[in-house]
């Protein structure tokens, strides 16, 4: 029996596909507690600079299995919080990952597979590939931290408007609406979320983690905390070797070349 998750690797990126074709990569419990799993072990990963998240098969996601929540023999609600606990579980590790994660949408991405693909750092599109957030369609409300992150990426009026009326979104449209960065041919998806997973990967990771989570707490706090914690974080920077060595290059105006162990949590 094939696992649910199949891990790749080239030179420093984690190519994590999920692996339950047959159901559209919907999760049951096997499929999100190995990718919970999967994403634990990469964000402590110090040879792992960068994580692609993409299907195998026809679809990047389906969602969460709703027929396996719906039989569950003690309720739908019991069913969905356990699946619900496992994928906010690797939400978390996604978003506090000091290191890309780049979602390679290469099918319909829908309900949980919309809210994963959210919560990714970039996103790179598929032609064909379809975004639909499905969950109010089937009379249920968003998880997966899409309610934190589809309005900071388009606005509130827009998300709403997407939860109200749960459009079919195609590549153009998400590429217009900025729910992705980039939009590409079917057969070069998970390549072109790769290499941008490799282009960071060769930059300062110590600077790019940083960055990441003050942008992540900065919706929580206030103006005088985040200067603060910005102050605090330039300075780890200038004394971390990655910002000595970028110091050093711009002085002696030259390409800088960062370490190469990964960001571990």
């Amino acid at each position: 029996m094939p696992e649910p998750v199949d891990l790749q690797s080239e030179e420093s990126v984690a190519y994590v596909f999920l692996n339950r074709p047959e159901a559209y990569n919907a999760f049951n419990p096997e499929l999100v507690e190995a990718f919970a799993k999967q994403m634990i072990v990469l964000a402590r990963d110090p040879s792992v600079r960068g994580v692609v998240v993409s299907g195998r098969g026809r679809a990047f996601c389906a969602g969460g299995d709703l027929k396996w929540a719906g039989a569950c023999a003690q309720g739908p609600a019991r069913g969905f919080h356990e699946l619900a606990s496992l994928f906010h579980q690797a939400i978390l590790e996604i978003r506090r990952m000091a290191k890309p994660v780049i979602a390679a949408i290469n099918g319909v991405a829908a309900g949980g597979g919309f809210s994963l693909a959210l919560a990714c750092d970039f996103r790179v599109m598929a032609r064909s590939a379809i975004l639909r957030q499905a969950y109010t369609s089937n009379g249920l409300c968003i998880d997966g931290g899409g309610t934190f992150t589809l309005p900071r990426l388009v606005g509130v009026a827009r998300a709403l408007e997407i939860v109200a009326f749960d459009p079919a979104i195609n590549a153009e449209q998400a590429l217009a609406w900025g729910l992705v960065t980039k939009v590409v041919d079917d057969a070069d998806v998970v390549n072109e979320a790769g290499s941008l997973a490799l282009s960071i990967a060769q930059s300062s990771l110590h600077s790019f983690g940083l960055s990441k989570q003050l942008f992540n707490d900065s919706f929580s706090t206030s103006l005088e905390t985040q200067l603060e914690r910005e102050r605090q974080g330039i300075c780890a920077c200038a004394e971390h070797p990655d910002g000595i060595e970028g110091l050093r290059a711009f002085a002696e105006k030259r390409k800088p070349v960062y370490e190469k162990q990964g960001a571990s949590q």
